[in-house]
């Protein structure tokens, strides 16, 4: 056993602490080098099937542009605000809705989430579109409603993209 002090004992109070926000940071880069984005980025929900061949030239150009989305039909409000109170969750960045005849559905959707929604009123039986076009400019306050031409569907998509890309 030696009596000899260490000639070089370490300093009392300069042992490194790691950095927390140093910490936090790489767990949350590990996160998203983890983390699956291949899912859609945009949602396009319309109201029934009689209105689906009009909104499919948003997936069109969504597609065309790689951006991938997801068309659903949903002819119920509560579906509707279902799908919106999950659609952060699930990877959305952007919720297209048209419908001709409920034509409160952009209005529901962005009721239920706060993510951007791009309201396309399409042409029905009556006024030619212009109750949808109504319906959706017209949303009541604190629930916005981006608003495309009725049957702007093609708008609609490349609007979503320059969220996006934005």
């Amino acid at each position: 056993m030696s009596d000899v002090a260490d000639p070089n004992p370490p300093e009392i109070g300069t042992a490194e602490l790691p950095d927390p926000e140093t910490e936090v940071d790489a767990e949350l880069e590990q996160i998203e080098e983890n983390f699956d984005a291949s899912g859609p980025l945009v949602g396009i929900l319309v109201g029934s099937n009689d209105d689906l061949a009009r909104m499919l030239p948003a997936e069109e150009y969504l597609s065309e542009g790689g951006i991938d989305s997801e068309v659903r039909v949903v002819d119920a409000p509560a579906a509707v605000g279902e799908y919106c109170k999950g659609a952060r969750a699930n990877g959305l960045k952007v919720i297209i809705v048209g419908a001709s005849m409920s034509t409160a559905l952009p209005g529901i959707a962005a009721g239920h989430t706060d993510l951007p929604v791009i309201g396309v009123p399409l042409a029905g039986e009556g006024l030619d579109g212009s109750d949808a076009l109504l319906a959706t400019a017209q949303v009541p306050a604190a629930t916005p409603v981006a608003c495309v031409a009725i049957d702007g569907a093609e708008n609609a998509g490349v609007l979503a993209a320059r969220i996006i890309n934005a």
